[in-house]
C-alpha cells in the first residue's frame, strides 16, 4: 500500500494524474482497504451489491456536493422556499428528495443572509 501511495503521489507531482484522478484513486483504495479489513464474511453480500452498480467516485461526490451548495445558496439569495430549493436540486443534479433534504439541512444554515 505504501508503494501504491508513493507512486500515486509521484505521478501527481509529475502531472500524470490530475487532482480528480488522485482523489478518485484514493477513494477506491480506501474502499478496498475497508473491504479487506472487514474480512471475507461479507464477501457474497458485497459482490451482490457491487455487481451492476455504478460506483460514484470521490471527485463526482465533491462536484455533486458543490452543485447542491450552489443551488441552496442561490435559492436562498433569491428568496426561494425550501420546497423550491429541494425541487431544483432534484431536477438539476438528480438528487433524491431524501439526499436533497440532507444537503439542505447541512448547508442551508450556512447561507442564510440577514
Amino acid at each position: 500500500m505504501e508503494y501504491f501511495r508513493n507512486e500515486m503521489i509521484r505521478l501527481h507531482k509529475k502531472d500524470e494524474l490530475s487532482d480528480d484522478e488522485i482523489v478518485d484513486l484514493m477513494g477506491f483504495v480506501n474502499t478496498i482497504i475497508t473491504h479487506i479489513t472487514n474480512g471475507n464474511k461479507n464477501e457474497e453480500r458485497l459482490v451482490n451489491i457491487m455487481g451492476g452498480t455504478v460506483i460514484e467516485t470521490e471527485s463526482e461526490k465533491l462536484i455533486r456536493r458543490g452543485k447542491a451548495q450552489e443551488i441552496i445558496e442561490m435559492g436562498q439569495e433569491f428568496g426561494l422556499d425550501d420546497t423550491a430549493i429541494l425541487k431544483r436540486m432534484q431536477e438539476k443534479i438528480g438528487l433524491s428528495l431524501e439526499t436533497a433534504s440532507v444537503y439542505l439541512e447541512r448547508y442551508g444554515k450556512q447561507f442564510v443572509r440577514r
